[in-house]
């Protein structure tokens, strides 16, 4: 069917539901779609085609039937085959109304269809509504007619019934169906108003006033006599029947009687109970829950009377709270939204405290603020469900109450004030047995609190056990809100500190302790959720934080810091109010922050104790915040923190922890190489804090240990500072030479001269300190620790760190286990000490400690030991003479240190012990300086000190008689004090100087050499301990001293000095900042003492003149004494004494020239410290000081603190130099000829003449074995390879050359001693791998010599040292050597030192091919050794020539040999060998210009007379030579001039004594010409001299590397033989065999 366009006409009237919402026009189709058609296009496809009603009767009916049944059958869309049978029967009819189809026709049709569905005929009375409305519309009257028609024709189908209700009277009665349409409205609206308005019986009192007046009579009686519910019960019965009393009515004014009378509880409950049993079940709730409707009303307030019955019947379980609570306003919805805008509102609160709020914008913002205040103060509408939960709490009906707070977000309900303080109460009532019996403090009172009368609250706690059944769980739903109530929160906390009390005595069952565990972890919770939190909420309770305090202080640490730590990070943010109170309190305390300065101290302070009271934990993380920024802060917070609780100390000490510990800071500035500021301050501040208030240290060392076993070593920081200031124990590089002599006395004089500060009153806090340590066990395991991280920071945390930040955490980790060692040592009782510190051998072995620091804890224990064991002798035995006295000493020392000496022999391997024994060792590590000397000055300085002050009190007018009688008074005493240690220290020195005396003798076996011994001295005691401390440093220095006084058997003072003085390149270069300052001290005490020496013959004479340390002959074992010739004399040791100045230099110079940064800082440091006693030669120190200058330049900009260093080192040598002399002021380079010649005669080889080439002699034969040699290889080679090379290089700098002719036969001499001597020397550098750069020079070409070539040696040589320069680094050398030529004309050292160091590079690179050279050499020599021998024995001496000429090659080879190196090993011989080559008056290069021309004039001519008779011959040869040399020399000066100047450099840095002493001044360059003309004109004498010392020098370094010779013994022999003959002519025949050779 087409859809029509709607009539114009339309109205709207009410339809049936299934078209309910749509517009009716007059035409149908557009109703015709149903809301879930399946036709979305404009048209809609009709149900019925036109074609069906065309043919009804043929085929439309069935059709229409069919479409019927198959919309009926269709369930799976029943909403759809509705709508769609609505459809079709409605087009059906319109087609009828139409008129298309007949009325009867669609009777009929309808009739069958009717059956096909229960609900068709409603349906079909639907359609016929539709169309009712429909037709009234229309204006065509028979549309209308056939729509009655249709209706009446189907009235059979749908019943009366149905069609009244839904068409219109109108047409109901058209149909006939009712008489009148006005009637039948008239009769259905009085219907409606009976059914809905009428009401039989309204149930108001005032219909049965007289019942319910009888009622209230009886629920209003006096109830106190025998009336009970019963009976009450009966008559309330009787009035509802006589009076038809509604029963509901009845129930509500009961409730209502007994609200008005709450006091009976026990009658009115019972009687609504019974009363109950008449009634359903809901309906006391539902009357209950109409009272509480009644006052929803936003104005309307609930009476409390409701809320307590309500809670009454809820206790007795008279309603379920699950049905009343849905009659409660508000929802459980609005609560939570409520909720949730408190925590906003307090966020915001706190963004607008920490914003930063410019002045203008403030008013405002307050404005506005005051205008919300005044909106929330309006009443905000009644929570019937907190009243009902006030009252549940009020009655003790616990278990409804905590249904209720379930139902809440946590705390909402206590947040409440009336609800939190009637848990409160409901609390005290609780737990009033148990605190009556174990709560209250002893003396007070108390207000006992009575039980409730209600049998169902909770039951009273007796017991402990008893608190965890209710009252923790109560508590727990308190929360922070337990702040209401202070007097509970006390209560608590002291029931708590009785528990903790009980738990922790012992003697209770395995089960009891269990119980007890489970209440332990329940009370740890309490405190955390409910204490803490209430804490923060009251308002600066200090009482509070005190009682609190008395709980926590029996918690163990740990716990506590938990705490602390929950309270801080966690707490604050779980409730508004504590967000709040947070951002409160940080705003408070930056406002006091800012204001705080030293002067205002004390208001400050008091406003920060207020604010500490009740939130430490925020306060102190933004005071310490503050601190790590500005650290001027320090002192003034320090100072305002007295006002605290103890509580609070304990909460600063673990805020500290917790700012140390934080992951996120950064613990090295962005540099890399500092520790960070932050860091720092914090430890300044932990110092300062921990001293001055009794907070507990364990968890702040607990925490340094730890850090310590993960391998960090930062945070040592913290206890250096907490040691420092606690114990007052300083450690710093610092102090003064006058702080470290007071250091060495005892504890009185260090504390009164031996700190930067008078650090006074820290008996207290190192008592702390000290308890802490022993309380906890933390006092070992922090040294072993510190001890084992001392290379840790090196190996494992050093890493990836700049080499300068390592040395810091070294030095700083070392300091610190100095004075952290020093305090126990001062603190720790001896039992104490020896308790805890396990024997040596353990903390080596076991633990792994370094001996330096193992040493070092033992110590205090050794000399504990001994002082109580003397003391117990000393009781046992009243002798009171000296001797006695002493010998109970030694025998204490003994009983003490026997233990010792057999431990510490597993410290090293056996063969160390060949050496030195044990008991040296034992000895020397455990003693220190307060057992050597008393610091007499010391003393003076402080009792004078003292006497002025007392002075300064008589004449100061203004001090009050009392206070000055105290002040003079505290000096006395102190004076007292001092002179008594004084007298205590000297007589411990003497008898520890006896106790030594005995000792001496088995002190050094020197079972290989004595080489060898004071190798292992200085190896394993004297290094190690000098850089551990700067007593430590002093006390080394003393040692060997005091060991030389001693006159200790087999101990070589001089060749001790001489390896300490020689090579320090290493020493310096390995060391840190600190131990390079401790390496200076040690070096400068070893100067004094030398210099000391130096300066005046008779001291020299006293001091060392007659001990065995100055023999030369280093083989001799005992020490008669009466042997002058074997001793060292004045004018020799003065040499020795220059060239160790002179290796001082140029160690100085070589690390100054590196450029690497350790190098120049530490020798700078080094340079500094030993500034009183070097340099004292003018050109030494005029060297240094260009070196220097220029690091001053070059530094500048790349690295400042080596430019500060450099700067202050500069100007104190400038300051110095006035003091310098001239070098031959410092040591005659020229000694008396007569004298030399002469012990020449009288000793041969072992002559004092030529003392230094007699050491080496005898060192050399002291090695005599291979075994021997192989050790000293094994020893030597890792260390003294590189020094050698490092040594050997350096001479080269220091050597001026000239072109003299001198020079030039000296270099030829030494060429042709070099290739026989230096090829031996090349064995020896296998042995002590160190030679000097001619030898190296050499010892390539000697490879290339046939022996039949040796007559050439020298044009040879100068050839070779032609061609060398010809690799790259060779042809800078020649550069910086043609400089350098230039500049010595002008009298410059620079360049010279310039060159020394490329020339050493150069030399380094080629140690391989040394060797190589060396093997061949070895060869050779012994070959060679076979031809020279006949040779050199063809003179009248009374031994077989082949030995006599051995033994003096022998001595040559050694004069040779200590210069060639210089390593520990060698360098005494060096400086003997300088001392001999000067004794035989070759300082040819060494003398200032004037002085040696005249004197070797002299000098020559002497030596000439003596030895002209025996070799004439050989002197005319010897001139001839010289001559071609000569001219061969100039040639190549002419041809080569920088290769000549560096070959001279080379021999005279290395071979002579005579280059070194030409280094040392290198103004004597210019001068240089004269003296070749003057060694030209005593030439023969000259020459032999000459020759015949490097011959010897070249038999010495053979003999000395070849220990193994078969001749060792024979030479001895021979040498004691030649002493007797006269070494002259031996001497002669040498030099005469040499030049043949």
């Amino acid at each position: 069917m087409e859809r029509r366009a709607p009539s114009p006409r339309v109205r709207r009237v009410r339809v049936p539901s299934f078209l309910a919402g749509r517009c009716v026009p007059s035409d149908p189709g557009p109703l015709l779609h149903h809301p879930g058609s399946r036709r979305h296009t404009g048209k809609m496809a009709a149900l019925l085609p036109a074609e069906w009603i065309k043919n009804w009767e043929k085929g439309g009916k069935n059709e229409f039937v069919q479409l019927c049944r198959t919309l009926s059958e269709n369930k799976s869309h029943d909403n759809m085959g509705f709508r769609d049978i609505q459809q079709a029967l409605y087009e059906l009819a319109y087609h009828v109304v139409r008129g298309n189809l007949k009325h009867d026709q669609a009777s009929n049709v309808l009739g069958d269809v009717i059956e096909f569905r229960e609900d068709m005929p409603s349906i079909l009375a639907d359609v016929f509504c539709i169309l009712d409305i429909e037709t009234s519309c229309l204006e065509e009257k028979s549309k209308r007619d056939h729509f009655t028609q249709l209706v009446l024709a189907c009235l059979y189908l749908v019943s009366d019934t149905v069609l009244k209700e839904r068409l219109d009277p109108e047409t109901l009665e058209s149909l006939g169906l009712i008489k009148q349409s006005q009637q039948f409205n008239q009769k259905s609206v009085k219907i409606k108003t009976k059914l809905f308005y009428k009401q039989q019986k309204f149930n108001l009192l005032r219909e049965e006033n007289e019942g319910y007046a009888k009622l209230i009579a009886e629920l209003g009686q006096d109830l106190s006599g025998n009336i009970t519910s019963d009976l009450i019960l009966e008559n309330i019965k009787s009035l509802i029947g006589c009076f038809n009393l509604d029963p509901n009515r009845v129930l509500d004014i009961i409730l209502e009687v007994y609200e008005c009378r709450p006091e009976y509880d026990d009658f009115f409950v019972p009687l609504i109970e019974s009363y109950m049993y008449m009634c359903e079940p809901q309906t006391l709730c539902h009357i209950l829950g109409f009272k509480f409707k009644f006052y929803q009303d936003p104005s309307g307030e609930t009476p409390s009377s409701l809320y307590r019955v309500a809670a009454v019947l809820l206790q007795h379980n008279l309603i379920d709270l699950e049905d009343l609570y849905v009659h409660l306003l508000p929802g459980d919805n609005a609560i939570i939204e409520e909720h949730k805008r408190e925590i906003v509102e307090a966020k915001q609160i706190v963004r607008k405290l920490t914003m930063v709020v410019l002045s203008s914008e403030k008013t405002e913002e307050k404005e506005k603020e005051k205008e919300k205040e005044e909106e929330k103060t309006e009443k905000p509408p009644d929570n019937q469900k907190l009243g009902l939960l006030e009252a549940l709490l009020k009655i003790g009906d616990w278990q409804h109450a905590q249904s209720i707070m379930d139902q809440m977000p946590p705390f909402y309900a206590t947040s409440h004030k009336p609800i939190a303080i009637a848990l409160c109460q409901l609390v005290h009532v609780t737990i009033e047995p148990l605190y009556r019996r174990v709560g209250v403090p002893k003396g007070a009172k108390g207000s006992p609190i009575s039980s409730l009368p209600n049998k169902r609250a909770p039951k009273q706690a007796d017991s402990f056990e008893d608190l965890r059944k209710e009252v923790f769980n109560m508590l727990c739903y308190l929360g922070p809100h337990l702040s209401h109530d202070p007097i509970l929160f006390a209560k608590v906390v002291r029931l708590g500190k009785a528990f903790m009390k009980e738990f922790q005595s012992d003697g209770s069952k395995q089960e009891d302790k269990e119980k007890m565990e489970i209440l332990f972890s329940c009370l740890l919770s309490i405190t955390d959720q409910v204490l803490l939190p209430s804490l923060s909420l009251m308002d600066c309770n200090a009482c509070m934080s005190e009682e609190l305090w008395g709980m926590f202080k029996t918690f163990p640490y740990q716990y506590r810091y938990r705490l602390y730590g929950q309270w801080k990070n966690e707490t604050y943010n779980s409730h508004p109010l504590l967000v709040k109170v947070k951002a409160q309190t940080i705003d408070r305390a930056k406002y006091i922050m800012k204001r705080l300065t030293k002067e205002n101290v004390k208001p400050s302070g008091r406003q920060i104790g207020k604010l500490s009271h009740s939130n430490p934990t925020i306060l102190f993380d933004y005071i310490l915040s503050q601190i790590q920024k500005y650290d001027n802060l320090i002192t003034p917070v320090v100072d305002s923190l007295k006002y605290l609780t103890s509580l609070n100390y304990d909460v600063l000490a673990y805020c500290i922890i917790e700012a140390l510990a934080n992951p996120e800071k950064e613990r090295m500035k962005h540099d890399d190489t500092t520790i960070s500021s932050w860091l720092q301050s914090l430890a300044s501040f932990c110092g300062a804090v921990f001293r001055k208030y009794p907070i507990e240290l364990a968890g702040l060392l607990q925490y340094v240990a730890n850090q310590l076993k993960a391998g960090k070593s930062f945070d040592l920081l913290i206890l250096k500072e907490v040691v420092q200031k606690m114990a007052g124990i300083e450690i710093t590089e610092e102090m003064t030479m006058e702080q470290l002599e007071a250091m060495t006395g005892g504890e009185q004089l260090k504390a009164e001269g031996g700190y930067f500060g008078q650090i006074r009153n820290t008996k207290k806090s190192s008592q702390r300190l000290k308890d802490a340590l022993l309380d906890h066990d933390l006092a070992l395991p922090l040294c072993l620790l510190m001890a084992q991280q001392r290379n840790g920071v090196i190996f494992q945390e050093g890493g990836e760190k700049h080499l300068k930040l390592v040395g810091k955490l070294y030095d700083q980790c070392h300091d610190t286990l100095v004075q952290f060692g020093g305090f126990l040592a001062s603190n720790l009782s001896t039992e104490d000490y020896i308790k805890r510190v396990p024997s040596i051998d353990v903390l080596c072995n076991e633990f792994h400690t370094p001996h330096d620091a193992a040493f070092f804890l033992s110590r205090p224990m050794y000399a504990h030991h001994i002082s109580s064991k003397y003391d117990e002798l000393k009781k046992a035995e009243k002798g009171n003479k000296q001797q006695h006295k002493v010998h109970k000493y030694i025998t204490s020392c003994e009983l003490v240190m026997a233990p010792v000496h057999d431990a510490v022999i597993s410290l090293h391997l056996p063969k160390v012990w060949d050496d030195i024994s044990p008991q040296f060792y034992a000895t020397f590590w455990s003693l220190t300086m307060y057992d050597l000397a008393v610091p007499h000055s010391s003393y003076d300085r402080e009792v004078n000190k003292l006497k002025v002050q007392m002075k300064a009190i008589d004449d100061n007018q203004e001090m009050p008689p009392n206070k000055k009688k105290k002040e003079k008074e505290r000096c006395t005493a102190l004076q007292d004090k001092l002179l008594e240690e004084e007298k205590k220290q000297l007589e411990h020195v003497q008898r520890v100087l006896q106790r030594l005396k005995l000792e001496k003798d088995n002190w050094l076996l020197a079972k290989s050499t004595k080489n060898e011994t004071i190798t292992k001295f200085l190896q394993l005691c004297i290094f190690p301990r000098c850089i551990f401390s700067a007593i430590d440093a002093v006390y080394c220095a003393h040692f060997v001293e005091l060991v030389h006084q001693q006159k200790t058997p087999n101990f070589s003072t001089l060749l001790c000095y001489d390896r300490v003085f020689s090579d320090i390149i290493y020493t310096v270069a390995s060391c840190t900042e600190n131990e390079a300052s401790r390496y200076g001290r040690f070096l400068c005490c070893m100067l004094e003492t030398v210099t000391r020496w130096h300066s005046d013959r008779v001291i020299y004479e006293k001091e060392c003149g007659n001990y065995p340390g100055f023999l030369t002959i280093l083989r001799a074992t005992g020490f008669d004494g009466g042997n002058k010739a074997d001793q060292l004399d004045y004018e020799n040791f003065r040499h020795v004494v220059h060239k160790w100045h002179y290796k001082l230099t140029k160690a100085s110079v070589h690390c100054l020239e590196t450029g690497e940064y350790t190098h120049i800082r530490n020798i700078l440091i080094v340079l500094t410290k030993i500034l009183p006693w070097y340099p004292k030669v003018l050109n030494l120190g005029q060297a240094l000081e260009r070196r220097v200058h220029k690091i001053c330049q070059e530094e500048k900009e790349k690295r400042p603190d080596l430019y500060a260093l450099a700067m202050g080192y500069s100007g104190q040598l400038k300051s110095r130099k006035p003091f310098m002399i001239p070098e031959n002021e410092f040591h005659h380079k020229d000694p008396p000829a007569r004298n030399a010649v002469a012990a020449t005669v009288q000793n041969g080889p072992g002559g004092a003449g030529m003392p230094t080439s007699v050491t080496i002699n005898t060192v050399r034969l002291e090695e005599g074995t291979t075994e021997e040699t192989d050790k000293l290889k094994e020893k030597s080679q890792g260390v003294v390879k590189v020094i050698n090379k490092a040594v050997n290089a350096t001479p080269k700098v220091t050597t001026s050359n000239g072109n003299s002719a001198s020079n030039s036969k000296i270099i030829k001499e030494k060429d042709d001693k070099e290739k026989s001597g230096k090829e031996k020397d090349k064995e020896k550098k296998d042995k002590t791998p160190a030679a000097t750069p001619e030898m190296k020079a050499l010892g390539k070409d000697g490879k290339d010599k046939p022996k039949e070539e040796r007559a050439n040696k020298d044009d040879k040589a100068r050839e070779i040292k032609e061609k060398t320069p010809k690799s790259d680094k060779e042809k800078e050398k020649v550069k910086k050597e043609e400089k350098a030529s230039k500049e010595e004309k002008s009298k410059t050292v620079v360049t010279i030192i310039e060159s020394k160091s490329t020339a050493e590079k150069e030399r380094e690179k080629e140690p391989s091919r040394e060797r190589d050279v060396a093997k061949e050499m070895k060869s050779k020599e012994n070959a060679k050794g076979g031809e020279k021998m006949p040779v050199a024995g063809s003179l009248k001496s009374p031994v077989p020539r082949s030995e006599t000429s051995e033994s003096e090659r022998e001595q040559k080879r050694r004069k040779v040999d200590t210069h060639s190196s210089p390593s520990h090993s060698s360098t005494v011989k060096d400086n003997l060998n300088e001392l001999k080559d000067s004794s035989a008056k070759h300082y040819i290069n060494h003398t200032t210009p004037t002085l040696s021309k005249s004197k070797e004039r002299e000098v020559d001519k002497k030596d000439l007379d003596k030895s002209r008779e025996r070799s004439r011959e050989r002197e005319k040869k010897d001139e001839k030579d010289r001559k071609d040399r000569k001219r061969d020399h100039s040639n190549s000066d002419r041809e080569v001039p920088q290769d000549s100047t560096k070959r001279r450099k080379e021999e005279n840095g290395t071979t002579g004594s005579s280059k070194h002493s030409k280094s040392e001044s290198p103004s004597d360059s210019p001068r240089l010409n004269e003296k070749e003309k003057e060694k030209n004109k005593s030439k023969s004498s000259g020459k032999e001299k000459g020759d015949s010392i490097k011959a010897e020098k070249m038999e010495k370094s053979s003999s000395g590397s070849k220990k193994e010779s078969r001749h060792d013994k024979e030479k001895t022999e021979k040498k004691e033989k030649r002493d007797s003959t006269g070494g002259k002519e031996e001497k002669k025949h040498h030099k005469s065999s040499d030049k043949h050779r």
